[in-house]
């Protein structure tokens, strides 16, 4: 076996696969031993890494008790006692730690995965490992430098290590070697006024050394004119080589791109980096087209002898003083004077065979063989990077650059890639950033980005006056757009999740041309999934132009009428086989969506809310969106004014089915089905959910009676999904109410037909799941273990997300039933990750719940009573599924009865039955009740316990082969008792109900009222 602790802790088996190794404390250990792979270490070393300062009473069986553990968690591990703790028998070479140490800088890098996952008390080892993999970088890099171009490498870990004079030294002869001097003297001059700020502190002689030598290099000589740029060039090394390329095969190259993406800058670093003559002509000054060629004249330093009095027209001269020349001429912001910087152009290209144009504009020249460059944003980092990640993307590297005396930290990394994320990686954006950065702290600055214009406004006072403040950059380019250029941008700012050709056309009453000069002036961007979006500081710039316009309102209204007509034609086939397409249009507009929710609420437009909010319901609830779309049913129904009937009785429907898991109390929920029914009005041609809501309300008021008559009344309904859905849910009243299983797997059956036909994959993933349960519980766990795994194939296909992780716990446990440990494992982390992305408290707890079921169940007490106290913990504040406290419960007692605590059990015990049976959930209670015939079995009381095992079944009303504590006792019952005392013991348990669960366990009913009330205050 091979072990990696070089991030997180791997364990890998001589096939290469990897052994699951489950828990921290059990993951602790193993690291602690590998790091010393082959020695002793102490038993006092093995309590404080795993415990820390708590450790339990008796640490040194614990500690054997994880040992044990551990082995039969990696049999093929050899963890030898000694007389003063414990030896991982193994050769080192098989840790990568020891290799890692041994190696050459670049085999020794790729050992590397991450950070390492040391407990507190490997600290320092970590550091040391931290610090040889920094070491193994840089002299690595020194390797890779005389063959391949390192320097966007070292600019990253410059920027995260700025005060490492090696490394700094590094990046100088890189830059040295691509033949970028200026740029080198620039990072020359940065580290020293670190060093001098941060430590008080002289270059080191090396870096001195380099210093002058750069002074005294001489340039290579170069004819033209182009600006010696006084900061350094971040983050655009791969732009310069491709427009470098694109100009070798085209004689005329635009960048093109927005206000402030950088293209003056880009279009100077490449003219500085080509061999010959390279000029540029800046045309921002110029207003007037006829002055465009004496400007270039100008900046080509032609002046003119005026002879006998005749002055020559500037092109002609211009044409003539190019026509035997080659050069690189840069036109340099044409976007004012377009079409005559075209012209000018095209006749210069035609005169001169030697000549190439290189130039930024707003939009294309339009003039054939134009080779177009978009300069894009910088790259961004992702909204969780850590310190190291953030430091190596672009736009934070540059904002690092431009900040004098900040450094990036674990403190302040989380702002800093929100401002650059808020600033759309737009260079010029961020530099007016960084200078913020001087007085402002990164949160604040991060905070008060929504009032950008007026925040950035402390630019360069010797840039273009445009390009000093974050507006004057947007209004350069508002003010040369035609009115109804500037209505489509403001009225297109007001779709923040972008807009189709269909929302261009029909709400902001524009053409396809109009839209195509917005894209040719980088305005809008065209994406690959055919919607056009706007860069968040173009868009709220318009939006302030909407305010300014008087248009707000109006345009509020017609996107919404706009939405809305989609989310009611989209609303009736999700519950058709068509689902995803529809699905993937309403995601498509989700943001749109929203926004236009959420303006409708601020507006007090409460028709338009309800509207929407009963129509996107149900894809809320398909799609994951259930606690964000509760709270916006919620803010809705509490409007006033009028809405439609129908629509408010199906708002309240959705808002108490999303509200199901959560934000809503139990209470709540219940309160708006029964405000539902209320509303609700029979109508076979009407919503569904409408027909079928009266029945959801007898449900969650568990009244088995109101239930079945609810759906008797709408069990022919015209609606093929709306039978299906309420087969399926009487299939699961009749289990929850102690029916036999032969009865309700007939109605499941028969729901999971009707959703065949249909199409309808959640209703066939659901009721899948449910006869998965069923046949489990039969003993057919192969065909259980084919029906769960499609069911979940099929909810991950719609993007349900909530059901997943407790169908995988589900699975999981089928798995192991059947005799598949290691899929069981794997399954059951599938859930965990599941579960940790949805961040829900109660589905996380199932998961952990599962974790503890199998751990028991395997003999791992430790680590089943770690996992049922994260459950309990996570579910404490709870008001959903109680019967979920009743089973934590249970399985605390099961724990402990395995232990030898049998008070503990008993107390654990006694409370999951009182919160069951106020649950009247009859398969839960009976599984308590098996929890309870174990008890009876370890005290000794065999004929007790095939009483209670009977009552069990009984109240279930039929048998559970997948509770295996029942399955145990039943045998060892049976051992013990013989046959016929075993059925008569059994037998009698016949006839016990969820009323008398609590007598036949021998508690006092009498309690149960009180505990009923607090149940029910509880739910």
């Amino acid at each position: 076996m091979e072990i990696a602790v070089l991030g997180p802790l791997e364990l890998r088996a001589g096939t290469g696969e990897v052994v699951p190794i489950a828990g921290a404390r059990l993951r602790t250990l193993l690291i602690l031993l590998a790091l010393d792979a082959g020695r002793n270490v102490s038993a006092d070393r093995l309590i404080e890494g795993v415990w820390g300062e708590a450790p339990p009473a008796a640490a040194p069986n614990a500690l054997q008790a994880l040992v044990s553990r551990l082995r039969r968690a990696a049999p093929d591990l050899r963890i030898e006692a000694t007389p003063t703790g414990y030896r991982l028998a193994i050769d080192p070479a098989k840790v990568d730690v020891h290799r890692f140490q041994r190696s050459e800088p670049g085999d020794a890098l790729k050992l590397w995965r991450g950070d390492p996952e040391f407990p507190e008390v490997a600290a320092a080892e970590a550091v040391r490992l931290h610090q040889l993999h920094f070491s193994a970088q840089k002299a690595w890099l020194a390797t890779e430098l005389t063959h391949r171009d390192v320097t966007p490498d070292l600019e990253a870990l410059v920027a995260a290590h700025p005060l490492d004079e090696p490394l700094v030294a590094l990046l100088i002869k890189a830059l040295r070697r691509n033949g970028s001097p200026g740029r080198a003297l620039d990072v020359f001059e940065r580290a020293r006024r670190r060093l001098a700020d941060q430590l008080g502190a002289d270059p080191s002689a090396e870096l001195a050394q380099l210093h002058l030598e750069l002074l005294r290099e001489q340039p290579a000589p170069q004819r033209g004119n182009l600006p010696a740029e006084l900061s350094s060039f971040v983050g655009r090394e791969a732009d310069v080589r491709a427009v470098r390329a694109l100009i070798g095969t085209h004689r005329l190259v635009t960048l093109t791109g927005p206000g402030g993406s950088g293209k003056t800058r880009l279009s100077v670093e490449v003219g500085a980096r080509l061999p010959g003559g390279v000029w540029r002509a800046e045309l921002a000054p110029v207003r007037d087209a006829a002055e465009i060629p004496q400007a270039i004249l100008t900046a080509l330093d032609l002046r003119e002898q005026v002879l006998l009095g005749v002055q020559r027209d500037p092109l002609e001269r211009l044409r003539d003083a190019v026509a035997g020349r080659e050069l690189l001429l840069i036109l340099d912001n044409c976007e004012h004077l377009i079409e005559a910087a075209a012209e000018v152009a095209d006749l210069l290209l035609r005169a001169a065979p030697g000549l190439r144009l290189l130039a930024t504009s707003r939009e294309p020249l339009g003039i054939p063989g134009e080779g177009l460059y978009p300069v894009e944003p910088l790259a961004l980092p992702p909204a969780d990077a850590d310190t190291a990640a953030a430091a190596g993307f672009p736009a934070v590297r540059l904002l690092l650059d431009r900040a004098t005396s900040f450094t990036l930290t674990d403190a302040n990394v989380a702002p800093v890639v929100r401002i650059c994320r808020a600033l759309d990686g737009m260079p010029l954006a961020i530099e007016l950033a960084a200078a913020r950065l001087r007085t402002l702290p990164a949160a604040v600055l991060a905070d008060r980005l929504a009032d950008r214009f007026r925040l950035l406004t402390g630019g360069n006072r010797t840039a273009l006056p445009r390009h000093q403040t974050l507006r004057a950059v947007v209004d350069w380019s508002w003010d040369l757009l035609s009115e109804a250029e500037r209505r489509l941008w403001r009225r297109l700012a007001a779709f923040p999740g972008g807009a189709d050709i269909a929302a261009v056309e029909q709400v902001c009453e524009a053409d396809l041309d109009l839209l195509g000069a917005l894209v040719d002036k980088s305005l809008l961007v065209l994406g690959t999934d055919g919607r056009y979006r706007m860069l968040e500081t173009i868009r709220e710039y318009g939006l302030e132009r909407l305010t300014e316009a008087g248009e707000s309102e109006p345009l509020r209204r017609s996107i919404a009428a706009h939405l809305l007509a989609l989310a009611r034609e989209a609303e009736p086939h999700l519950r058709r086989a068509e689902q995803l397409t529809w699905m993937a249009r309403l995601r498509e507009e989700h943001d749109n969506l929203h926004a236009s929710l959420r303006a409708a609420l601020a507006a007090g437009d409460r028709v338009t809310a309800i509207a929407l909010v009963a129509n996107l319901g149900w894809y809320w609830w398909l799609c994951g969106h259930r606690t964000e779309g509760a709270a916006l049913c919620t803010e809705a129904l509490a409007l006033d004014g009028p809405a439609d009937r129908r629509e408010l009785a199906l708002a309240y429907t959705l808002a108490a089915l999303n509200g199901v898991e959560g934000p809503m109390e139990f209470t709540q929920v219940k309160a708006f089905f029964d405000r539902a029914v209320e509303l609700a009005e029979p109508d076979h041609d009407g919503h569904p959910g409408l027909r079928m809501v009266g029945l959801v309300a007898a449900l969650y008021g568990t009244r088995q009676d109101d239930a079945l008559k609810a759906a008797e009344r709408i069990a022919d309904d015209p609606d093929p999904w709306l039978r299906a859905v309420v087969k399926m849910m009487i299939g699961q009243v009749r289990l929850n109410f102690g029916e036999p299983a032969e009865v309700a797997e007939r109605d499941l059956r028969a729901a999971l037909g009707e959703f065949r036909v249909v199409g309808e994959r959640w209703g066939i993933g659901f009721t899948l799941s449910a006869l998965a349960d069923l046949t489990a519980a039969r003993g057919d766990l192969a065909q259980a273990v084919g029906w769960q795994r499609e069911a979940i194939d099929l909810l991950k296909e719609v993007g349900i997300r909530e059901e997943v992780p407790q169908m995988c716990a589900k699975l999981a446990h089928q798995l192991w039933l059947a005799g598949e440990p290691d899929e069981a494992r794997r399954t059951i982390e599938e859930a965990r990750r599941y579960a940790l992305d949805l961040g829900i408290p109660e589905i996380m707890a199932s998961v952990h719940h599962a974790y503890a079921t199998i751990a028991r169940a395997e003999g791992r007490l430790d680590e089943a009573r770690e996992q049922v106290d994260r459950t309990a913990a996570l579910i404490a504040d709870s008001t959903l599924a109680p019967q979920f406290r009743a089973m934590t419960q249970s399985t605390r007692g099961l724990i402990e009865a395995a232990a030898g605590d049998f008070a503990a059990a008993r107390a654990h015990h006694e409370t999951a039955l009182r919160i069951a049976v106020v649950t009247r959930d009859s398969p839960v209670i009976a599984q308590v009740l098996a929890g309870w015939a174990d008890l009876a079995l370890r005290e000794g009381d065999p004929e007790r316990a095939a009483f209670l095992l009977g009552a069990a079944d009984s109240v279930r009303g039929s048998v559970d082969r997948t509770i295996d504590e029942a399955v145990i006792v039943a045998r060892e019952a049976r051992t013990a008792l013989g046959d016929a005392g075993f059925e008569a013991a059994f037998g009698r348990g016949d006839g016990i109900t969820m009323t008398t669960a609590l007598a036949a366990a021998g508690l006092d009913p009498a309690a149960e009222g009180a505990h009923r009330e607090r149940g029910e205050d509880e739910q």
